[in-house]
């Protein structure tokens, strides 16, 4: 596998390129700054540094995306057009659950889309000094965006993506994930354990490690008493073999799901079965080849830490 890492510019995979020269606002001189909506509204107070936030799709098709997701999940959507750019909010009974770009494939390339996933600061400036001194590379830099806040992109140690967002807004509460939105957030990596105190150091994390019966190391990593992600072993048979983070949606029926998606048109990676924590899960690719996981997880269950 080729070392990318010091190379975070131009070897990045389709979207978050594309994605960051349409969200940080380039434009030319007569066209209108692409202004984000906010994260939360009404606004509020609430911060909860190092949970998952926001995810931003960049797919090549975005009218393909909005009925895939629809028909997965019942998200609904309202188109932003800014000059050249095409954007979609989703939304989930009322709620932003994501967004998702439209970037045109290159000529004769082909590019993997891919979901970004943003994480809670209070201060994104402080989160890229905290970040590049801990091993990290800046992908983009931070700019701030009157209504959502201020966000920036980076390569972890390891080489995967992920942005921070410092909310304007506030921070979405700590409730039980509804059916269709994000609940869950894994981080695959050749070393979890530098990972892991990667991400401690940027984000203050407590850090649990997990017995499992598959011989691979897996890191809880947890904040304000809620478990918000984990680092993972990255298989050495995985047919993906670059760091990368999955993001997991909550359904009811993790085999109706992943049957319903390949009906849509995605694909099936993983096919369902039972994790190393009992929860039913699958990864399954968008007709364009973005890839997500799905999760059941029932209503008596919670991601806050045991007493």
């Amino acid at each position: 596998m080729r070392d990318y890492r010091h190379h975070a510019r131009h070897l990045l995979p389709y979207g978050l390129c594309a994605l960051f020269l349409c969200a940080t606002g380039i434009a030319t001189a007569k066209e209108a700054p692409f202004e984000l909506p906010p994260l939360v509204e009404p606004a509020t107070a609430e911060h909860h540094v190092g949970k998952v936030i926001w995810l931003d799709l960049m797919t090549p098709d975005l009218a393909g995306a909005k009925q895939f997701y629809s028909g997965l999940f019942g998200w609904t959507f309202r188109d932003i057009h800014v000059g050249k750019t095409d954007y979609a909010i989703a939304y989930l009974d009322g709620q932003p659950v994501g967004g998702v770009f439209q970037r045109p494939e290159p000529s004769g390339k082909h590019r993997q889309p891919t979901w970004l996933t943003f994480f809670a600061v209070r201060d994104v400036d402080a989160a890229e000094r905290t970040a590049v001194k801990h091993g990290a590379k800046v992908v983009f830099g931070p700019r701030s965006y009157p209504q959502r806040g201020r966000q920036a992109v980076f390569a972890d140690p390891e080489g995967a993506y992920f942005a921070v967002l410092a909310s304007t807004s506030g921070d979405p509460s700590d409730v039980l994930a509804l059916p269709g939105d994000w609940i869950w957030s894994a981080l695959l990596t050749p070393d979890p354990d530098k990972d892991a105190a990667f991400y401690q150091a940027l984000f203050d994390y407590d850090a649990f490690g997990l017995q499992s019966g598959d011989g691979l190391e897996h890191v809880i990593l947890s904040s304000d008493d809620y478990a918000r992600a984990s680092v993972n072993a990255l298989p050495s048979n995985s047919s993906r073999p670059h760091p990368r983070w999955v993001n997991f949606v909550r359904v009811l029926d993790t085999d109706a799901a992943a049957a319903k998606a390949a009906a849509l048109g995605g694909r099936v990676l993983v096919a369902p079965h039972i994790d190393r924590h009992g929860d039913k899960i699958a990864v399954v690719a968008d007709p364009a080849g973005a890839s997500f996981g799905l999760m059941e997880w029932s209503d008596t269950d919670s991601k806050k830490e045991p007493e």
